[in-house]
């Protein structure tokens, strides 16, 4: 597994990971998204294998213990989210650059994992009013969840100086477009960044 390159995108909760993350991997057909596990219930329109594999507590606990997993996290209090090895690994196979979607603390540990072969992304909204107003606007969390999100998002927000870059996700396609050239410029050192 030492000779692929990661390219992780972390971000606090309503900041537009998943948005970019749509958008660049339509603009780079050898990027493959590594879809994560996790132990919490679907929400809204999620499907198992597309969004997340979803597993029961009691199956990501053993897939914990089995050492299935790169890297995992319980995000939010017994919610767990983790990367599988064998996820990554076909992707790999398939001579993709594997891409995560991963909460702050995980990215942070993937990087570390991987160093240089791994490109961490920070994903910041442009100020905490504005976060507020997409996690509402999703209709997915209740108010206490959504407090929760927001004080969780102040202590992520400290730790954006250790990823490789960061994108402040204040204009939509300004974002996509500085995600592209990011993404372009890792995975051929020779274009300028």
């Amino acid at each position: 597994m030492s000779t692929h390159q990661l390219l992780i995108l972390s971000a606090p909760s309503g900041a537009g990971k998943t948005t970019l993350v749509k958008a660049m991997m339509a603009n780079f057909p050898w990027l493959a998204f590594s879809v994560s596990a996790t132990s919490r219930q679907p929400r809204g329109k999620e499907k198992d294998g597309v969004d997340y594999h979803f597993l029961s507590p009691e199956a990501f606990n053993q897939r914990v213990e089995s050492g299935d997993f790169l890297e995992w996290e319980e995000v939010y209090h017994g919610d767990k989210y983790g990367s599988l090895k064998s996820e990554v690994e076909a992707l790999w196979a398939q001579g993709k650059m594997v891409v995560f979607d991963l909460d702050v603390n995980g990215g942070l540990n993937l990087k570390k994992q991987f160093g240089d072969q791994a490109f961490a992304l920070f994903i910041q909204p442009p100020n905490q009013t504005t976060l507020a107003d997409r996690l509402r606007n999703r209709k997915t969390d209740t108010p206490e969840k959504i407090q929760e999100r927001l004080a969780k998002a102040d202590k992520e927000i400290a730790l954006a100086g250790a990823f490789d870059h960061i994108i402040v996700n204040d204009n939509l396609q300004v974002a996509i477009d500085e995600l592209n050239h990011v993404v372009a410029s890792f995975a051929h050192p020779g274009l300028s960044k």
